[in-house]
């Protein structure tokens, strides 16, 4: 969704910045580590190459990748820190509270179920030890005050209202650092203490762009699952306004894929490959089945099966069968120069066209991408209806499969961000030169599943 995002605002001509890549200054990853007998350095230098080689073979269009272990972002946090510690907002003092290794965060008594981590189903660990703590007590009118001066800073709107009601009921102080563990970024000027996980984490926005950059453009989107929504909705915010920085334009957050009615979750292990997945589908039809199926910032069950039903019945019957009809007929004809399409083609794409920017703009995908479905159905039926295949005036015939054509490319054009390989495969195969258009075969785009 993201990527899909990303493509969409670059294809409008916006200079885009995409990042993802790796918090590994955590608890977490050091038990990973020693579960798997590596060293700390080994396993986070190995699991980076993994992630990124993935984003790869799924074609993730991110601009830059940044490791929390980098020195770019390591300078950054320090710096941020020092803001902080200006601001008069970080003191030290003891705390003890219940932690759960799968947040990375503490969580209060009334938030648990039976004892354990709802999302996690583990029991939080009882940890008392000195601190450095964030006045986020401090921002809660300010906060308060930006909520209801940007009223989409957080969409959906159901996880805005939990935001709002959540620092409504009153902020308490955060613990900001750990006592010296053997990994993370130590704490300026006292050694014995270790920048907690989202005092760091967290800045790592920033860390990719540098502080200038940021200050100048800081990010347009933060894209997040709903359970972090608080840290990037509350504590983040507060952060920035405490070290004097911008705040980013909005913070949107998605719901949980699961199986079974289950998370999928690392730490549960119901988890499924999506290489596996490609392999199998290929991946536009993975990317099309998430995009379609199910609506951002909600929850969304993954069944094979309703994989297969889309795929067969969107992407091979739909636009696989609608390239494979316009192309074969289309490239036996050749269309003069200056051709024009008829008033209710050039009504049909323009209306395609402004349904995907104004579904887009709202994160609405899988109605976006139901207005381009659209736009194909009315080409088939335009097919079926002309019999196109036997028309006999060559003037009209032709017509009619320029028509067609440009219908096609122009499906082809607005699918980019979603569907790129596929895109790419109908813009090969109907061509605009010297202000004429050519169109040749194409092979199968989504053979069908048996």
């Amino acid at each position: 969704m993201a990527d899909t995002l990303a493509r969409w605002r670059a294809g409008q001509g916006d200079d885009v910045v995409f990042l993802t890549g790796t918090d590994e200054n955590s608890q977490k990853t050091i038990d990973a580590a020693k579960k798997r007998g590596e060293e700390v350095k080994e396993y986070t230098d190995r699991m980076a190459e993994v992630w990124q080689s993935t984003w790869t073979k799924l074609g993730i269009s991110n601009t830059d990748f940044i490791r929390t272990t980098e020195e770019r972002h390591v300078h950054v946090v320090e710096d941020f820190w020092g803001r902080l510690d200006a601001a008069g907002d970080i003191y030290k003092d003891r705390y003890e509270g219940l932690y759960c290794k799968g947040h990375e965060a503490f969580l209060r008594e009334d938030e648990l179920v039976d004892g354990l981590c709802p999302e996690h189903k583990t029991k939080p660990e009882l940890v008392s030890e000195e601190n450095y703590f964030f006045r986020l007590s401090k921002y809660q009118k300010q906060l308060l005050e930006f909520y209801e001066a940007h009223g989409e800073f957080v969409a959906p709107a159901n996880r805005f209202n939990e935001v709002k009601s959540f620092v409504e009921r009153g902020l308490e102080d955060i613990s900001f650092s750990r006592e010296k563990k053997e990994w993370g970024i130590p704490v300026p000027n006292d050694p014995y203490q270790v920048i907690y996980v989202w005092a760091d984490a967290l800045v790592n926005y920033i860390s990719a762009v540098g502080l200038e950059g940021w200050e100048e453009h800081p990010a347009d989107v933060h894209a997040v699952g709903k359970d972090i929504v608080r840290f990037h909705a509350v504590i983040w915010p507060a952060m920035l306004m405490s070290a004097g920085l911008p705040l980013p334009g909005q913070v949107i957050a998605n719901g949980f894929f699961t199986i079974n009615g289950t998370k999928i979750s690392k730490t549960i292990g119901n988890t499924i490959d999506p290489l596996d997945l490609v392999a199998r589908y290929g991946v536009d039809a993975v990317r099309y089945f998430l995009l379609r199926e199910i609506p951002y910032g909600q929850d969304g069950d993954f069944s094979e099966d309703k994989m297969k039903e889309l795929y067969n019945g969107h992407l091979a019957n739909g636009l696989g069968n609608f390239a494979a009809r316009v192309l074969t007929l289309a490239s036996k004809e050749s269309f003069a120069e200056g051709a024009r399409v008829d008033p209710e083609f050039e009504r049909e794409i323009s209306a395609m066209n402004r349904a995907v920017s104004e579904k887009l703009r709202d994160y609405k995908f899988p109605e976006a991408l139901a207005a381009i479905w659209a736009a194909i159905a009315f080409g088939d039926r335009y097919v079926n209806e002309k019999k196109v295949w036997e028309i006999k005036d060559d003037d009209a015939r032709r017509q009619a499969l320029f028509n067609l054509a440009v219908l096609l490319a122009s499906v082809a054009a607005i699918l980019a961000p979603f569907l790129p390989d596929a895109s790419q495969k109908i813009k090969d195969a109907v061509v605009w030169g010297d202000g004429a258009l050519t169109a040749k075969k194409i092979d199968v785009l989504f053979p069908r599943i048996k």
